[in-house]
């Protein structure tokens, strides 16, 4: 009986909600790696080769490819570089399989645009484990990449503008950062330090004040249309970011 002819209690039950398209053209290697798929919840697709899964693309975008390096005409290598070349494509996570256990070959896997790379043979545990890995960095990273905005102040970190009241403003890179965490963290105190560890990141060894002269440049910058008043100082604290005055 095929994994698809069985019942999917586990899957309807399981959090996990991704889509896998499954690139592998051995049948067996194939109906094994969806079963094992499924019982953990996720939705999957799957293909033969690099044609199949341009078809499969077509009708609808996964969360995840699971690509087997050694395909029949085109190399799994080869088509992760197509998928990281087209931008309907480009976002999408890989994992690749293979039998390949050469670090050369691991280091061509991941120049190919592959996200993570696993060796042939693997305990089914271990892929799991490193779908869930991928698919969480993925996550993270579309969070990230989302618009934000409060009232009339907005941030596209895809394309790095920040505009008010419709109006592109001119910040650097830091300022942007900074603002970003602000607008996602509203209503909380945060001292300088923890600003610095958010914005700069741990291990960075700067001073403290360094945050003090960023928020008075955001200050300035928002101050014609009256955001200004959003990023607060609590005295002897830090700082916070407050719709209420």
């Amino acid at each position: 009986m095929s994994y698809r002819e069985q019942e999917r209690k586990p899957a309807a039950a399981a959090a996990t909600k991704a889509t896998i398209l499954l690139v592998e053209d051995e049948a067996p290697i194939r109906e094994m790696l969806g079963y094992a798929l499924m019982k953990e919840g996720y939705e999957i697709k799957e293909a033969a080769d690099a044609e199949q899964a341009r078809a499969s693309l077509a009708a609808g975008r996964p969360d995840l490819v699971l690509l087997d390096w050694m395909l029949p005409g085109m190399s799994g290598a080869e088509y992760a570089r197509r998928l990281r070349g087209a931008p309907d494509t480009r976002e999408i996570p890989i994992v690749m399989l293979t039998a390949r256990g050469e670090e050369a070959d691991k280091i061509r896997g991941l120049d190919a645009g592959a996200d993570d790379y696993i060796t042939k043979p693997f305990s089914t545990r271990e892929l799991l484990a490193r779908i869930r890995a991928v698919l969480r960095r993925a996550r993270r990273d579309e969070a990230k990449s989302a618009r934000v905005a409060v009232d009339g102040l907005a941030l596209d970190p895809a394309a790095f503008r920040v505009a008010a009241d419709g109006n592109s403003l001119v910040v650097s890179p830091k300022e942007f950062r900074l603002l970003r965490f602000f607008i996602t963290h509203p209503e909380r105190v945060y001292s300088r330090a923890r600003l610095l560890d958010q914005v700069w990141g741990r291990n960075v060894y700067v001073e403290e004040r360094t945050i003090d002269v960023h928020i008075r440049r955001l200050r300035k910058t928002l101050a014609p249309y009256g955001y200004d008043k959003y990023i607060q100082t609590v005295r002897g604290v830090g700082y916070r970011f407050s719709r209420r005055p």
